[in-house]
């Protein structure tokens, strides 16, 4: 599966913060390279977990490598059992630059995550999971408020990643819930220029602060959105297929491939569903969809680039 993204007329285009930047990150590279910003792929491993290579980065979200039969502890005494295997054991991972976590619940950032990764590994995340994180070792997370960036940096390539709105259940509970981000990330060959924007929804809901989005990123190339339709206790707390289908109409991504669909049992809303909700909705060709352990390849044009260089 491949996609060639056309030529985009809005070059040197920046998302306006209202939150200063942090500082930038300078990444180590064993090796310098060239990075390629003609190509790049995405590995979806299972859950909300993939991991994204594109120029010279190497990127994993929300690492989740609990296996088929495994629960997980979603707090106030709640458990969920996995009923799928990751496409990848943790042991097998490449060299990872970074990682972007939405949230920190179990089912996207476990226990195996915990006791594995590396303690040095940069993880972008909330304020939240960047204190527990701190608090479980790990040296050098990065927390965000919604619309404040970090730019991280390798061998001249740079990806700026920026705090999404995000909303892990309704009003009435999303107190009791961790708070969650969508993030969008920038590739830039230079400062200020793009050649991708990929956004990633985070384990949200639909909700007024999503129009926003569109507004100061008026174009997605890519967006991995979390769907699965998490019903606890009758309370919906990640998008289901309906909501799905307004998320596309919301953020209008050139692209969009669905996960966190079917690993535990707390999600209720089948990816059947979405696939019908997106076909009568008429976004068909906008969609890919992906299996555990599927390679999604992806390709930027020419013209493109040499607008953003």
């Amino acid at each position: 599966m491949g996609l060639r993204l056309p030529f985009l007329s809005f070059p040197g285009y920046r998302v306006e913060n209202e939150m200063p930047n942090t500082d930038e990150m300078h990444l180590p590279s064993p090796r310098a390279a060239t990075p390629d910003f003609t190509q790049g792929s995405i590995f979806f491993i299972g859950t909300a977990t993939v991991l994204l290579r594109y120029a010279g980065f190497t990127i994993l979200t929300d690492p989740n490598f609990l296996h088929s039969g495994d629960r997980v502890y979603l707090g106030y005494g709640l458990t969920s059992k996995r009923l799928t295997e990751p496409a990848l054991h943790i042991e097998d991972l490449p060299p990872v630059d970074f990682c972007v976590l939405s949230h920190y619940h179990g089912d996207h950032f476990d226990r195996i995550a915990e006791e594995k990764l590396r303690k040095e590994l940069p993880i972008v995340t909330t304020k939240h999971a960047a204190g527990a994180l701190r608090r479980k070792g790990f040296s050098a997370p990065t927390a965000l408020d919604t619309w404040q960036s970090v730019t991280l940096e390798k061998d001249g390539a740079r990806v700026r990643v920026t705090s999404m709105p995000g909303r892990h259940g309704p009003p009435a509970v999303e107190k009791l819930l961790p708070p969650v981000m969508g993030s969008v990330l920038e590739f830039q060959p230079a400062p200020g220029r793009t050649a991708l924007r990929l956004y990633i929804s985070g384990d949200t809901l639909v909700f007024e602060e999503l129009k926003e989005i569109p507004k100061r990123v008026p174009q997605i190339d890519l967006a991995l959105l979390h769907l699965g339709g998490t019903l606890i206790m009758g309370v919906l707390l990640t998008m289901d297929a309906k909501q799905g289908v307004e998320a596309i109409r919301i953020i209008r991504p050139r692209r969009v491939i669905p996960i966190h669909y079917d690993d535990y049992t707390v999600f209720k809303s089948p990816l059947e569903d979405f696939k019908k909700g997106v076909a009568a909705a008429g976004f068909s060709d906008r969609v890919t969809y992906l299996g555990h352990g599927q390679l999604y390849n992806f390709e930027v044009s020419e013209s493109r680039l040499e607008e953003a260089a």
